[in-house]
Formats: C-alpha cells, sequence, structure tokens
C-alpha cells in the first residue's frame, strides 16, 4: 500500500516539476488520494504524510510565485525607465547630421518606440548582462554536441578574433539638448573608434557594443546594445555614434559611460572603455525629459508702423498739444494781468 502510495505521489510530483502549475483540481484529487492511501494507517502516520505532501505542494509552488513576482518588477522598472537612442557609424559619406539624428529620435518618441520596448535597452546591470551572455553561450554549444559535424555549415568568416587582439582607441561625448538650461541634458552622443590590431591590416571582423550608465558611481546599468557593425583593422574611418534622448526614470545627477565590445557570435568582451579612460565620458550632467520641461517666456511687442497716415496723426496730436499749451500760457497771462492792476497804488 506505501509503495503504490509513493509511487503514485512521485508521478504527480515529477508532473508538477514539468508543468510547474498546480490547478486548484489537481489538488482535490491528491487530497482525496491521500486521505483514501492512509484510512489504514494510524492517525498519527497519517497526519504525518499530509503534512509531508502539504509542505512539498509549497515548496513547488514557491518559485512560480517568485517568477511571477520578478515579472513584476521588471515590468514596472521597463515603465518606470525610457529612452531613445539610435546608432550609425560616424565616418559614412551619406551619415546624418545631429539635427537629423535628433529629429529621428523624436519620431521614434512620438511612435512609443523606446529602447526598452525594442529590448535594445535592458533593465539589467553590467554583470547580469555577461553572466547571461556565457549562459546563452553554454546553450548553444550543448545543442551543438547534439549535431553532426556535417550539418553544421563551415563560413570563411567563421574565425575568432576573441584572444584580446581588439582595442577601443578612443571613446569620447557630446552634450546637446537642456531645455530648461540648468546644466543638466536629456539628450547626449557617444562614439567611440574600436580597432582590431593583427599582423595583417587588411582583418576584418563583425562587433556590436553594449553601453551603460552609472549614476553618480553607482553600479552599471544597461541603457543600449548597439547593431553589428565592421571595424578594418586599425581604421579610424570605422567609428560608430550612439545618440540617446533619456525619456524618463533618469534623475538630474551626473553619470558615467562604459563601453563594452563583443565580437558577433561570442560571449566574451574583447575590450571595454569607460571614464577610467577618458574624462569625456566621466560624470556626465544628464537627467531625463520629464526633469527637463522646456520654460517658454511669453512677451507682447508694440510695433509704430510708419507712411502718410501715421504723419498726419502726429501732426494732429503735435497740434493739439500746442493749442492746449497757448491757451494755458494765456490764462496765466491774463491772470497776471489782472494782479498787478489791483496791486496798482492809488492818489
Amino acid at each position: 500500500m506505501m509503495n503504490n502510495f509513493i509511487k503514485q505521489l512521485s508521478c504527480r510530483v515529477a508532473t508538477r516539476t514539468t508543468a510547474k502549475v498546480i490547478s486548484r483540481e489537481t489538488l482535490k484529487k491528491t487530497s482525496r488520494y491521500l486521505s483514501a492511501a492512509t484510512a489504514e494507517l494510524s492517525p498519527i502516520v497519517s497526519t504525518s504524510l499530509q503534512l509531508s505532501l502539504m509542505l512539498t505542494l509549497m515548496l513547488m509552488t514557491l518559485p512560480s510565485f517568485a517568477e511571477q513576482a520578478d515579472d513584476i518588477n521588471i515590468s514596472e522598472t521597463k515603465t518606470a525607465m525610457q529612452s531613445y537612442s539610435i546608432g550609425q557609424s560616424a565616418n559614412i559619406t551619406n551619415k546624418a547630421s545631429t539635427e537629423q539624428m535628433k529629429q529621428a529620435i523624436k519620431q521614434r518618441i512620438l511612435l512609443s518606440g523606446s529602447d526598452q520596448a525594442q529590448n535594445k535597452a535592458l533593465v539589467s546591470t553590467r554583470n547580469e548582462i555577461i553572466n547571461q551572455k556565457h549562459q546563452q553561450a553554454r546553450k548553444k554549444n550543448s545543442a551543438r554536441l547534439f549535431k553532426k559535424m556535417a550539418e553544421i555549415p563551415i563560413v570563411n568568416t567563421s574565425k575568432s578574433f576573441s584572444d584580446g587582439s581588439f582595442v577601443i582607441y578612443e571613446g569620447y561625448s557630446q552634450l546637446i539638448e537642456d531645455y530648461d538650461s540648468d546644466g543638466y541634458y536629456q539628450t547626449f552622443s557617444v562614439t567611440f573608434d574600436a580597432d582590431l590590431i593583427t599582423y595583417n591590416p587588411y582583418d576584418e571582423a563583425a562587433v556590436y557594443a553594449e553601453l551603460y550608465l552609472s549614476e553618480n558611481g553607482g553600479p552599471w546599468q544597461h541603457y543600449y546594445t548597439t547593431d553589428s557593425f565592421v571595424i578594418h583593422g586599425e581604421s579610424s574611418d570605422d567609428s560608430f555614434e550612439v545618440y540617446s534622448t533619456l525619456a524618463q526614470g533618469f534623475n538630474p545627477n551626473h553619470y558615467d559611460v562604459l563601453i563594452d565590445l563583443y565580437e558577433v557570435g561570442y560571449p566574451n568582451i574583447v575590450a571595454s572603455y569607460s571614464s577610467d579612460d577618458s574624462n569625456s565620458l566621466y560624470a556626465l550632467p544628464l537627467e531625463s525629459s520629464d526633469f527637463d520641461i522646456e520654460y517658454i517666456e511669453y512677451y507682447e511687442e508694440t510695433h509704430i508702423y510708419g507712411g502718410s497716415g501715421g504723419m498726419v496723426s502726429l501732426l494732429v496730436l503735435l497740434t493739439l498739444m500746442l493749442r492746449r499749451l497757448l491757451g494755458k500760457l494765456n490764462r496765466n497771462f491774463g491772470i497776471s494781468r489782472a494782479n498787478s492792476q489791483n496791486t496798482r497804488p492809488r492818489y
């Protein structure tokens, strides 16, 4: 009897582990089965088994609750922080100007296409993203073990340069928009030049970058993932620039910038560049647009238009003023004359 009970309980536990969800109906059936199975046992053994099963079910249910809580927290954070970024190669002939990049960002703001909504900005710290990339790489490597080598196509660009032969030669920032003129900017850009150092100056590699902000020395918070782009040896003509507008959730403060460079298809960081390497990436005065309200000053202008009509009006006004002045002078002269006659001595 007990062996049969343990087998069926194990089956139910295995089913719960796979589905991660226990319905109320399953709990009711399990409870009825447990009552029937323990009816012939002593009350102490029966109660102990029931308590053990309840604890087991609770422990299996807690992870799903934790996952739901994490999803809620991530959703709230995504709603709290919003940014809009666009990247491009900085040295191409048809590259967009700063004004064009600003207009493109404003168009994305109107369409509500934030970096967070497009998964270009992850609600994660730098350490979390690094661990995530390594986990994904381990999963891919495990999956490849089940494939035959003949089924995997061999590509000429399969060579990996993830051996420390990458470097970010320089990086700098530009502060662009500050509507309320308080010294904190909502729009800024970051430009960096990545190089591939090999014996062959014609070597090239496909790379991408993860960009982070650190508020006043705090943890590195991810804010943008660039598209992949190609770098050509140590050429200075393959710089990459990212324009960003912080829309929500960034307090007025000083932010440091960090750039991690990755080779496409590989999980390791091949080069990094941050505020430790350049003062231009250190303590940027930034804030999101919900703190950067544009101040509009309203005023009135009075215009006096010339012309024949204006001259006539001016002459009429001067004539009236002159007549009033002459009338006042005549009255004063009459009064003074009368006073002089009254004060003349009599003989």
